[in-house]
């Protein structure tokens, strides 16, 4: 069997299984296995497969079929363009979190300027809280591109917090980076103080965990979805808890899910932060929270 007839197989296997972006799917699953960039296939089309690469990709490809997501599949997926390695323990990374992380160092980047110039920023080391870090993605990515910030990543889950530090040392920002685990807040010491706060916490109601795709139902770690009842909960605790360790100059930063703009928005407000924007996402829905914390004169 030829490369293409593999992949037409393949392809036409994975659309009877509901599986969405089937060819695509199926030539990323082929060149993870012939370890090679996506594109080449398309210079090999006539190659003949051997059996023992024939049967490796009906093994992955009776996996994807199963719905078992294809970055758990072949073990990382790309963010902001650092290679993250993923497993049941987090949850995958998703492209509108980029936004997110991209929009979080273009603050701190933006805020060492104004230090090195002269400004609120200027009393010590910049220092940013991956809130409830999960991949460490978000974590990641601040590091890399902000070298002079501190950087804080925490977590409930032990395993995450195991995965993300294997992340960090994988990308090499892991001397810039302080994992700390633990339940929300309590994880951090007391008088740690952030310029910017940032978080894409669980926000999916938990009566509609059971309605999502398989790939996130049934992959994906119950911690990391459920947001409570009305998927509001850890919103509610950001908004109240986080005062006390954001900067009178910082900010905080939150991704939410669809139509959660103006209870998100009415959560913040209630606790006294300034809504500085809401952000869209690449499909134009409302996705990302930014506001500053309104510090009243003593």
């Amino acid at each position: 069997m030829t490369v293409l007839e593999a992949i037409r197989k393949s392809a036409d296997f994975l659309g009877k299984k509901n599986v969405g972006s089937p060819r695509l799917q199926t030539e990323l699953l082929l060149a993870h296995l012939l370890k090679m960039p996506r594109m080449k296939l398309y210079l090999n089309f006539e190659r003949v497969l051997t059996a023992t690469e024939t049967d490796s990709l009906r093994e992955l490809i009776k996996r994807r079929a199963a719905r078992e997501p294809l970055q758990h599949i072949v073990g990382s997926t790309s963010f902001c363009g650092y290679e993250i390695t993923v497993n049941r323990h987090i949850l995958v990374p998703r492209l509108e979190t980029e936004l997110l992380a991209e929009l979080g160092w273009q603050f701190l980047v933006a805020a060492t300027k104004q230090s090195e110039g002269g400004s609120a920023f200027n009393d010590q080391t910049l220092a940013a809280l991956d809130f409830g870090t999960g991949s460490g993605c978000i974590a990641i990515s601040l590091a890399a591109k902000c070298p002079d910030a501190k950087i804080v990543a925490t977590d409930i889950s032990a395993d995450a917090i195991a995965l993300a530090k294997e992340n960090a040392v994988r990308n090499k920002v892991a001397e810039r980076i302080e994992f700390l685990q633990g339940d929300g807040f309590a994880a951090l010491a007391g008088g740690m103080q952030f310029d910017l706060i940032i978080s894409n916490p669980p926000y999916i109601p938990s009566a509609e965990i059971e309605t999502l795709e398989p790939e996130v139902r049934d992959f994906d770690p119950p911690l990391a979805l459920d947001g409570g009842m009305d998927g509001l909960e850890f919103y509610r605790l950001i908004a109240s808890q986080a005062k006390t360790f954001v900067k009178p100059a910082g900010k905080i930063m939150v991704e939410f899910g669809d139509g959660q703009a103006e209870a998100v928005r009415k959560i913040f407000e209630t606790e006294k932060w300034i809504v500085e924007a809401v952000k869209e996402d690449y499909s134009q829905r409302a996705r990302i929270f930014i506001a500053k914390y309104l510090i009243l004169p003593t």
